[in-house]
């Protein structure tokens, strides 16, 4: 199993959904957070315009799935995103196990 974390910006939460549910991706968990980076030197004033560095706010998606399914899915949100053009990421996790708390169930059934 792999876990797909990506931080996009807001605005391109419902393209990436509708995106994900066309390829009948399930699972998603999305989060608001704040993403900041570590630098040195003056504030970075024109990201933010109030002088906090680069803190901007981002959405948080997380979606576990097959292994076979992760690339797949993973290069949909990148689709989506433009991540060649965006200041998001992504990242793809191994998962060594899932638990279905409710039920039981483990690994790729609890997904």
């Amino acid at each position: 199993m792999k876990k797909i974390e990506a931080l996009i910006k807001p605005f391109e939460l419902e393209r990436v959904k509708a995106s994900l549910g066309a390829i009948e991706a399930a699972g998603l968990t999305v989060v608001e957070v704040q993403r900041c980076g570590l630098r040195t030197g003056p504030p970075d004033r024109y990201r933010t315009g109030n002088g906090d560095g680069d803190s901007a706010p981002k959405v948080k998606i997380e979606i576990i799935t097959g292994d076979e399914e992760a690339l797949r899915v993973a290069r949909t949100i990148a689709r989506v995103t433009d991540v060649g053009c965006s200041d998001a990421s992504l990242a793809i996790l191994q998962v060594d196990d899932a638990v279905r708390i409710r039920t039981g169930e483990r690994g790729g059934a609890a997904i």
